[in-house]
């Protein structure tokens, strides 16, 4: 067994199936075997919050199914959107789009 099967036998088989073009394209690894989306940290913190996405959608002026499509990925979050539910659930958007597991808000600018 050379380098290359050690490698992808202890790599998750959704790392395997897309191919990377940048060191960029890697995702972020929770546990290092389970990979965590933009739309499942959203939904994470929602119902963390003991919120609805109803809820979520009213105070995002938006439509309920609007809201629904963010968390299960059909449709993309505008970074505009993206910004006000990192404000509603107290957090960065750097966090939400997993650049770091630092729940806690960056300090506004004064």
């Amino acid at each position: 067994m050379n380098g290359a099967d050690v490698f992808t036998k202890h790599v998750p088989s959704i790392l395997r199936e897309y191919p990377l073009k940048s060191i960029r394209d890697i995702p972020l690894l929770h546990n290092y075997w389970e990979v965590i989306t933009v739309y499942e940290r959203i939904r994470n913190m929602r119902e963390d919050m003991d919120m609805t996405q109803s809820q979520i959608a009213e105070h995002l002026n938006i439509h309920q199914t609007t809201y629904s499509d963010y968390e299960i990925g059909k449709l993309n979050i505008p970074v505009q959107v993206l910004g006000k539910i990192a404000d509603l659930f107290g957090t960065s958007i750097d966090y939400l789009v997993n650049r770091t597991d630092v729940k806690k808000p960056y300090p506004r600018r004064k």
